[in-house]
């Protein structure tokens, strides 16, 4: 099934060497307690490139939804009971983009089971790769499209697939007391990735890729890669099932 239509992309800077300790506190507390609220826990990954960075996704069904649920999370007693263990481990939590998806019927595809405890083989997770695009104005369909299907041809290159577009959702922030990134227009596809060694394959064709797109009309900033590696209860892999591209003709930024 699909989730969500409103997510947050949470960039976490931790102390060094915490980022394990984090992931423990979050997965023994801070999944079902967020789920009972009514959220959704869709992905939590270990960034490749910064062993001080814990990225996450977490959905929910409107923004009226999402106030509710935060508040019940963060006033209830498991975050007032974990809190101070887990805030031990950053020096940023800020970082987090606001998103919707990019078309009509988009969104993450994902199985609803997740696993209990660390008992999978972490070769079977993959790889997840978000390429956040910053623009210099909201997009349009057009712009959503060309982008999207440049990096859905480069991930299938690459023996990848798109796991799901999504732009910046400018409702305002209904949780003021978790800041967000305000003020800025992105693109941010997800691809995903089998192949667990696919961090260091295919490089070539991923660096072309992203010259291509930096060098198109509208960006505001150089692409931004993040590579994650899912963590042992991450609902998103790099197994995922991959998204469908609607007709040019029925794609809408909704």
């Amino acid at each position: 099934m699909r989730w969500s239509p409103i997510v947050e992309l949470r960039q976490y800077t931790l102390l060094p060497g915490t980022r394990d300790t984090l992931i423990a506190i979050f997965e023994a507390n801070f999944v079902e307690s967020q789920e009972d609220a009514g959220m959704k826990i869709i992905g939590t990954f270990r960034d490749l490139d910064d062993p001080n960075r814990f990225v996450w996704l977490r959905g929910f069904d409107t923004m009226s939804a999402r106030a509710s649920s935060l508040d019940q999370f963060y006033g209830g007693p498991v975050w007032q009971r974990h809190r101070e263990s887990a805030n031990r481990t950053m020096l940023d939590s800020d970082n987090v983009l606001l998103l919707r998806p990019a078309t009509a019927g988009g969104g993450f595809l994902l199985e609803p089971e997740r696993l209990a405890s660390d008992t999978s083989d972490n070769r079977e997770r993959g790889l997840v790769e978000a390429l956040v695009l910053e623009l210099e104005d909201p997009p349009d369909v057009d712009t959503v499209n060309r982008l999207t299907d440049a990096v859905a041809a480069a991930a299938a290159a690459s023996g990848g697939s798109l796991l799901a577009s999504f732009v910046t959702e400018t409702s305002e922030n209904t949780f003021p007391a978790l800041p967000v990134r305000e003020g800025e227009h992105v693109h941010v596809c997800f691809t995903g990735y089998q192949n667990r060694e696919h961090d260091t394959a295919d490089a070539t064709q991923r660096h072309a890729m992203l010259r291509d797109i930096a060098a198109r009309p509208g960006l505001k900033t150089p692409p931004t890669v993040l590579r994650l590696r899912p963590t042992e209860r991450s609902l998103l892999t790099g197994a995922a099932a991959p998204t469908a591209r609607p007709h040019p003709e029925s794609a809408r930024i909704t």
